[in-house]
């Protein structure tokens, strides 16, 4: 099996259901986002700007409706309403959270809107709870119920059996999300974490396996087993095996004149990443989160991920985060995608790159200026200190040779850039800057223009 064909060998069940908007309020890094998603998204962005806060989001509509969880449990567990709130909300009350989901097979159109805070008890407290469907309004919290007994919004709607019925459709959504991060250690040492259950980070992982149907467990790790040969020399197969207390052991066989079986004991961190993921990618319908599914992996295999979630999604929506540029050197990854998330003054920003004039730009060229990941891009170039040091920089992470000489000088020769730099510039200038679309982005370029056109209004007149 080639690596071309590893995409291949992984399918999961139709969902048609997905994430179509994200609007969010004072939620951790972020005092607004306002940001359209599709099928994939591809979260990008430094060490620290709230990618995995911003997969929290899910999670937490998720904790809200599942079993064991409800609104106020997912509010504590993640350290109550002052560790959720914004540090840039500037004294604004109250977190929200809405989301708009489609399905796409019978095209409804559904919205759900969160807003909660916390009250003098310490308590959180719903704000306001909304459902549409379409353009109608199911639910409009709080009510005449709610203003007669305050206690009831300490509770959603979503949560309770006997209040979501007409629409249900969104709780058992929300409850089809699943977050998955292995980490290998604790998989070769479940002990590390006792007595989880569907433990994301891989403390029961091999339990999740071993409690499926023999039918089922077959079938997916035959799938997994040809996928990993793609990539694993002599790697023939998966089984899982019960030893004398009862442990289950995932068991890995190589191709050599013993046959010898490996346990999960054994296993490289990349081939149990590797096999977490693609378990991730068969095992449920909802949207599938995944923080950096790139970690330990070999360079070639993470430059299919994405082709191998394309293949497997069937209707499954894949949110992700990344600091791969080898994952985004993908050409099937469309600009309305990939959601650039960047510092500024008032929290993280979060941006589409198709919303990007800039990147645009780049990105239908084939990035030939630089050959960087379009996230190394600031979103407003007037709040650069030093703009030409920020260009350098950017120019020292390209993947062109040619470009870091040009760009960037060498180690111990003065001057702050490479012989070639001015001519780079004047390349992208005359094949594909556009003023007018920068301008948007920067007041002073939006100051020396119209003082060129008034210039030039003079000397006409």
């Amino acid at each position: 099996m080639t690596l071309n064909e590893l995409s291949e060998t992984v399918m999961s069940g139709d969902n048609y259901m997905r994430f179509s908007h994200l609007q969010l309020e004072n939620w951790r890094n972020f005092t607004h986002v306002d940001v359209a998603l599709q099928q994939r998204a591809f979260l990008i962005g430094a060490n620290a700007t709230g990618k995995s806060n911003l997969l929290d989001v899910f999670r937490f509509l998720r904790d809200i409706v599942r079993v064991g969880g409800g609104f106020e449990k997912a509010v504590e567990d993640r350290g109550g309403v002052q560790s959720l709130q914004s540090l840039f909300s500037q004294g604004r009350n109250g977190i929200v959270i809405d989301v708009e989901m489609v399905d796409e097979k019978s095209e409804a159109v559904w919205r759900y809107r969160l807003g909660f805070t916390q009250n003098n008890q310490g308590h959180c407290v719903l704000q306001e709870e909304k459902v549409w469907k379409a353009e109608t309004l199911l639910l409009n919290r709080p009510d005449e119920q709610d203003r007669q007994d305050k206690e009831l919004l300490r509770q959603t709607h979503l949560e309770q059996l006997n209040a979501n019925r007409g629409f249900r459709e969104i709780a058992n959504f929300f409850n089809s999300i699943s977050y998955v991060h292995i980490g290998p250690q604790i998989v070769r040492e479940p002990e590390r974490l006792p007595g989880r259950k569907a433990d994301p980070y891989g403390s029961d992982f091999v339990e999740q396996i071993a409690r499926l149907s023999k039918k089922v467990q077959t079938a997916r790790l035959k799938r997994i087993s040809r996928a990993i040969s793609a990539v694993v020399p002599q790697f023939s197969e998966l089984k899982i095996d019960v030893d004398k207390r009862g442990m289950p052991h995932l068991l890995g066989k190589y191709a050599s004149p013993e046959g010898v079986w490996h346990t999960e004991t054994d296993f490289s961190d990349g081939t149990l990443r590797l096999i977490g993921l693609l378990w991730a990618l068969l095992d449920g319908i909802g949207p599938l989160l995944l923080e950096e599914p790139e970690l330990s992996l070999n360079q070639a295999i993470v430059r299919y991920i994405p082709s191998i979630l394309w293949s497997a999604q069937r209707g499954r929506q894949i949110l992700l985060s990344t600091h791969s540029e080898d994952l985004l050197r993908d050409e099937g990854i469309a600009a309305d995608e990939i959601l650039i998330l960047q510092p500024s003054t008032n929290g993280t920003e979060v941006k589409l790159a198709s919303e990007i004039d800039t990147v645009m730009h780049l990105i239908n060229a084939g990035l030939p200026i630089l050959h960087v990941s379009p996230s190394r891009f600031p979103l407003y170039s007037d709040k650069e200190s030093d703009p030409k040091q920020t260009l350098v920089n950017i120019a020292r992470t390209s993947r062109s040779r040619q470009i870091r000489e040009d760009m960037v000088p060498r180690q111990n020769v003065s001057g702050a850039v490479a012989s070639g730099y001015a001519a780079r510039l004047i390349e992208f200038t005359e094949k594909h800057w556009q003023p007018n679309d920068a301008r948007q982005r920067s007041k002073s370029l939006h100051g020396c223009m119209n003082a060129l056109s008034t210039l030039v209004e003079w000397e006409q007149s």
